[in-house]
């Protein structure tokens, strides 16, 4: 299935200059979005994820039915102050400030396999700050999966030698 003609581009979006990939249409669309989540799902099982670890929000849409439909758990990546329990941090560098992740201490066993799912690859940043996050509770992360990847941006320089799916790259 062709997923890019499922993708709206919203031109000057959020700001001039930015040609923004509007995924709602495929969310909208329930055979695009089951083939898009089949394709993660297969993905998942080839590099024998243990947990799938997705970054709010967009990541929750894809990882959570491949979580569900393998009978893995799925790992949420949030904002400061939006996990109750005793959470670990990492903060990183954005074109103009920072940005920090969040996820719970005990999210993680040292040794599993995770696989980090979300919607876009483009710099990099929110997924090599989840990476980390990963890493900090001995997580061994076995896999990157996006929907989109802006090749053009060199977002994979930044996954540290972390394998790689993007379903549709522009």
């Amino acid at each position: 299935m062709n997923l890019e003609k499922f993708i709206a581009n919203v031109s000057d979006f959020p700001k001039p200059g930015i040609e923004f990939k509007d995924i709602t249409p495929l969310m909208a669309n329930g055979e695009a979005y089951r083939y898009a989540t089949e394709q993660f799902i297969e993905y998942a099982k080839e590099v024998g994820a243990d947990v799938i670890v997705g970054p709010e929000a967009r990541g929750f849409i894809f990882g959570c039915p491949v979580a569900t439909e393998l009978s893995l758990g799925f790992i949420p990546i949030r904002k400061p102050g939006k996990l109750p329990r005793e959470a670990v941090e990492y903060e990183y560098e954005l074109e103009y400030g920072t940005n920090t992740l969040c996820m719970h201490r005990d999210a993680i066993k040292p040794g599993q396999k995770v696989l980090v799912i979300d919607d876009l690859l483009a710099t990099g940043g929110t997924v090599e700050a989840t990476i980390n996050l990963v890493k900090q509770l001995g997580g061994n992360v076995v896999g990157c999966a996006f929907l989109i990847e802006l090749e053009f941006l060199n977002g994979r320089d930044k996954l540290q030698n972390v394998d790689v799916k993007s379903l549709i790259k522009y």
